[in-house]
């Protein structure tokens, strides 16, 4: 079967499974699960969304088969999306083939694809910007020629609070497909969207060029920590008589002369590898629950403010001075700390900024470095390098 004809065609919404639901949950602008009762602004009306969009889904190949796994076909998952919140994406972590497609529930999809994550992580959207499948995790719309991909993805991005209210779950949240498929969108003419999308684009093209620059930083750095601890560059360089590339004198001298035997195997001298709790002074949950939402005061972590190596705080939830005092009662979070994701949305870390007052959310957890024991910066750098993700992804 060539990639081809693996690409799902048609008009027809393929999810199948439960029908629509009939209650009504309006969202806060122009999204709602069933048609609200609100009079829609002159020239706009509102619309069932897979009226005017397919509404697909995905899947995940098996795991069992690594054959499956490999080749030209992106394949979107919950870390693509958490990581591009909001943009246009062309590659993602990890990538399939015809034989994964052949023998799984996955689709192939064409681009401008509008993908909704509905599981876990609730809310993020991004768009394919070629063919792609998506995880089981999304639910996904081919818009048809009445409804501008880019005017449903702002949209999406509008009703952020709405899609947590729509989603449900004692473990894990959820867009149930019943919710998903009545979906109804206050839209106008197609012409009306070309032109708001217009005014919104260049915003968006210039966020993307700050996420593209920050994204080439935040690789520098990484290789920069993997040579330097991991690959340990300038002490194979000292040990050689060379002087370490790319490095001055000062940086250089920090590092020792050569290596020496470990139970591990070859370290740097005067180096030794040491179980995270000897240089921690405390590992933290985070309070099992939501504290009622605030129009101000000190900042409510969340998943959602985690990008994987940072924290966005581009939505932002707040907490009451009052309810501050009895959701820091475990740990207040300072300056240093590692807060980091241990359910839903696993491997992600991130970095206490100075000046940030806060509290942990649901599903967070943090770790507190023992002062003159151990940097944090190290530490981030060190759980977010290939090698210990590759660990966490064994052990889950």
């Amino acid at each position: 079967m060539t990639f081809d004809l693996l690409v799902s065609g048609g008009s027809v919404t393929k999810t199948g499974g439960r029908p629509a639901s009939k209650g009504v949950i309006p969202g806060d602008y122009a999204l709602s699960v069933g048609k609200p009762a609100s009079t829609p602004p002159p020239g706009w009306r509102w619309t069932l969304l897979s009226d005017v969009a397919r509404l697909e889904t995905g899947h995940t190949p098996s795991r069992k088969h690594p054959e499956y796994w490999g080749g030209p076909i992106p394949w979107i998952g919950i870390r693509d999306a958490t990581g591009n919140h909001g943009t246009k994406i062309f590659e993602t972590q990890q990538y399939t083939n015809a034989l994964g497609i052949e023998n799984s529930s996955a689709r192939v999809l064409p681009p401008n694809t509008v993908c909704l994550s509905r599981t876990a992580s609730v809310g993020y959207v991004v768009v394919m910007g070629r063919h792609m499948a998506t995880s089981q995790d999304f639910v996904n719309w081919v818009c048809s020629p009445q409804l501008d991909y880019r005017f449903l993805k702002y949209v999406l991005l509008s009703e952020r609070e709405a899609l947590l209210r729509y989603a449900s779950g004692t473990t894990h949240q959820t867009i149930y497909f019943p919710e998903a498929k009545a979906f109804h969108v206050c839209m106008p003419a197609i012409a009306e969207q070309h032109r708001i999308v217009d005014v919104l684009q260049p915003l968006d093209d210039r966020i993307a060029l700050l996420h593209d620059t920050n994204a080439t930083l935040e690789a520098i750095a990484q290789a920069l920590f993997k040579s330097w601890f991991i690959d340990f560059d300038p002490v194979r360089a000292k040990s050689q008589g060379l002087a370490p590339a790319g490095m001055d004198e000062a940086t250089a001298a920090l590092f020792p002369e050569g290596f020496e035997e470990s139970a591990q195997g070859l370290l740097p001298k005067g180096w030794r590898f040491a179980p995270v709790g000897d240089v921690v002074d405390g590992i933290y949950d985070g309070p099992h629950a939501t504290p009622p939402e605030s129009e101000e005061g000190p900042v409510f972590l969340g998943i959602k403010n985690l990008t994987g190596t940072g924290l966005d705080f581009g939505e932002v939830r707040h907490i009451a001075e009052s309810d501050f005092g009895q959701w820091t009662r475990r740990v207040l979070p300072a300056a240093g700390d590692i807060v980091f994701s241990y359910e839903a949305t696993l491997g992600f870390f991130a970095l206490v900024p100075p000046g940030l007052r806060c509290c942990l959310g649901r599903r967070l957890a943090l770790i507190r470095p023992r002062p003159n024991a151990a940097d944090g910066h190290l530490f981030l750098h060190q759980f977010i390098a290939a090698p210990f993700q590759r660990l966490l992804e064994r052990h889950t």
